[in-house]
C-alpha cells in the first residue's frame, strides 16, 4: 500500500475499524516473477470468513468526478492492473480471489452507497465498492489505447459491484458507529 495515497490509507482504517485481518503490501517496487518478468504489486491481502482470501487493488476515485462533477461511478483501471491481479490470483492459488476496491471519496450529497455504509476518515467520507476481477475483466472495455485503460459500462458495473462489507462478511453488528449522515 502507498501511505501517501489517502484512498489506501482510508481503506486500511476501514479494515482496522471493522477488525478485519489484513496484510498491507509494500508497493514501492514491482514484484519480480521467477521467469524474470515483473507484475504490479497488489495493495492488501484481506482475510474474510469462509474459504476466500481477497487480493485487493484499491482504486481511488471521486464521487462525483469530471467536469462540473457530473460524472458518477468512474471505474477505470489499467490493463496492467487486470493482468497483474490475474497473476497474483494464479500464484496464490484456489482459495484466493482478486478484488478491485473502488474507494469513492464522496464530494457532494450523492453517494455510491447508503448512508449507513459510508466511512468517515480524516474529514472525508468514503464509499468502498468491490468488484471481483473475473467479473470486471469480462465486461471491461478499452477507453484509452494511449493510456492502456479500461472501464466497465456504468450499468454493468452497478450490477456486479457490491459494498465491500458484503465481500468481507462484515455485518452491521461488527461495523462501528463511525458513519456520518449525508443529506
Amino acid at each position: 500500500m502507498n501511505r501517501d495515497n489517502h484512498y489506501e490509507v482510508a481503506f486500511e482504517a476501514y479494515l482496522r475499524s471493522r477488525r478485519v485481518p489484513y496484510v498491507a503490501v509494500d508497493e514501492a517496487k514491482r514484484s519480480v516473477l521467477s521467469n524474470g518478468g515483473s507484475i504490479k504489486s497488489l495493495d492488501f491481502i484481506v482475510s474474510s470468513p469462509g474459504e476466500v482470501t481477497w487480493l485487493v487493488d484499491v482504486k481511488g476515485r471521486r464521487f462525483p468526478s469530471g467536469e462540473e462533477t457530473k460524472q458518477y461511478w468512474k471505474n477505470w483501471s489499467t490493463r496492467d492492473d487486470l493482468v497483474s491481479l490475474a497473476h497474483w490470483e494464479e500464484l496464490f492459488g484456489d482459495s484466493f480471489r482478486a478484488l478491485f476496491v473502488f474507494a469513492y471519496d464522496v464530494l457532494t450529497d450523492r453517494a455510491p452507497l447508503l448512508e449507513a455504509q459510508l466511512f468517515a476518515h480524516r474529514g472525508s467520507l468514503y464509499g468502498f465498492v468491490g468488484a471481483r476481477l473475473a467479473d470486471y475483466a469480462a465486461a471491461a472495455r478499452i477507453i484509452s489505447p494511449k493510456w492502456d485503460t479500461v472501464a466497465m459500462p456504468t450499468a454493468e458495473f452497478r450490477r456486479i459491484a457490491r459494498p465491500v462489507d458484503a465481500w468481507l462478511g462484515v455485518s452491521e453488528e461488527t461495523a462501528p458507529d463511525d458513519r456520518r449522515t449525508v443529506t
